[in-house]
């Protein structure tokens, strides 16, 4: 069995769009943007949502679109040529892939936008319960998890926010 080459996890609410091609695909030297999202990958607007997503690719990386379950089954028949860029829209995603058996040792936190019963914990994150309980699990599982916005910025663990 493989150890896939994961380079990059991120959660972006928004998943797929031009700052991560040209900011974080980059500086990562992905090679390949798998989006892990469940609606994205089967969901009844897919074919909407992966054709906006695969125009922000700009053609420069292979996209996948996998849901959760798919990823967790067959991220480690990979290539080890491939560097993969694993990107959900929420924590709880993370932590399932995680639990599923995904070797993720770090996940960047960008955007999470604020919405009814959220706090926002930093200027472009916001969470409730549900989401500090998943990024519990991530971190009892090992994983780092930091919100970061652009490379250049300097990382802050996201638990330490969020009990602040």
């Amino acid at each position: 069995m493989n150890t896939p080459n994961i380079v990059w996890t991120r959660i972006d609410e928004r998943l797929l769009h031009g700052q991560i091609r040209i900011t974080w695909g980059k500086h990562t030297e992905a090679n390949l943007i798998l989006v892990a999202n469940d609606d994205a990958a089967e969901g009844p607007n897919a074919a909407f949502m992966q054709a906006g997503m695969k125009a922000s690719a700009g053609g420069e990386y292979a996209v996948r679109f996998f849901s959760i379950q798919k990823t967790i089954d067959v991220i480690s028949k990979a290539s080890p040529r491939q560097k993969i860029f694993v990107l959900c829209n929420n924590p709880r995603d993370v932590a399932r892939l995680v639990e599923g058996g995904v070797p993720i040792t770090h996940c960047n936190v960008g955007n999470m936008h604020f919405h009814e019963g959220k706090r926002q914990i930093a200027k472009t994150v916001s969470v409730d319960e549900t989401d500090i309980d998943a990024f519990k699990r991530l971190v009892a599982n090992g994983v780092t998890c930091t919100i970061q916005n652009t490379p250049d910025q300097t990382p802050v663990d996201v638990l330490t926010l969020a009990s602040a």
